[in-house]
């Protein structure tokens, strides 16, 4: 396995990093929200791409895993800093990014952020808008006001302790929207998405197909699989759906 690096970003985060292969495009994995680049599918597909030479990309966002910083000071649209940072300082040439459930948001907004750049995309869960659909929508009355009153409300997971939200995340997630405006992906993009997931709803899985604008686009449907999406016959799925868009005619540039 590769070794932990570190960098800066300009907006002075110190982001923690691994980095292999020789071999374009490179293949980006963003993880989800409170996850960390040690996750399953980040390191299965490292492993993928380290048997073929493939260049590959996971790192944590700031205030995840090694990164510095406090999980409660960060918001949607500073992960969004963290992941063009991490692009910049760190890959050249084209870019196959892999997101899974808050990265397949960001994974969305990259593609917003630098088109030229993504030769293909594959998402897992994705969760786009989840700040304003999903946790604002679903506030109790008495929710909002704590958040209003305190700035932060605590939600229960079923994967981990509680997620702290906050204010500002709430705020920033309105000005990272992308199901209310237009959304092209001009590249081989394959989202995939498990029926039994509690987290992320089919119905998101579905929106997002419908509003996603590309010559290109598909959405696989996995009968029984939930949020975590990482046994075997869904790691080798991810695999396989990577493969499939770096060899479309999109990510050959």
């Amino acid at each position: 396995m590769s070794v932990t690096q570190f960098f800066d970003t300009p907006q002075g985060r110190r982001i923690a990093y691994h980095k292999s292969g020789d071999t374009g495009p490179t293949v980006v994995f963003l993880g989800g929200l409170k996850s960390d680049m040690e996750g399953t599918k980040a390191v299965h597909l490292e492993a993928w791409a380290q048997a073929r030479g493939q260049k590959f990309l996971r790192f944590d966002y700031s205030g995840h895993g090694e990164s510095d910083g406090a999980f409660e000071d960060g918001c949607i649209g500073d992960w969004h800093e963290d992941t063009v940072a991490a692009i910049h300082a760190l890959t050249d040439g084209p870019l196959i990014v892999v997101g899974s459930s808050m990265g397949g948001w960001q994974a969305l907004l990259l593609a917003k952020a630098m088109p030229e750049r993504i030769s293909g995309m594959v998402t897992i869960a994705a969760a786009p808008d989840f700040t304003e659909d999903s946790y604002w929508a679903g506030f109790t009355p008495e929710q909002k006001a704590q958040l209003e009153a305190e700035g932060r409300v605590a939600l229960p997971s079923d994967y981990m302790e509680p997620y702290i939200i906050t204010k500002r995340m709430i705020e920033d997630g309105r000005k990272r929207l992308v199901l209310r405006s237009p959304l092209a992906l001009p590249f081989a993009t394959r989202f995939l998405q498990g029926t039994e997931d509690t987290a992320v709803d089919s119905s998101v899985a579905y929106r997002l197909l419908d509003h996603a604008e590309g010559e290109d686009i598909q959405l696989l449907m996995v009968k029984g699989k939930d949020h975590r999406f990482s046994d075997p016959i869904c790691l080798n799925l991810i695999e396989s759906m990577v493969e499939e868009v770096i060899l479309a005619p999109q990510a050959s540039q």
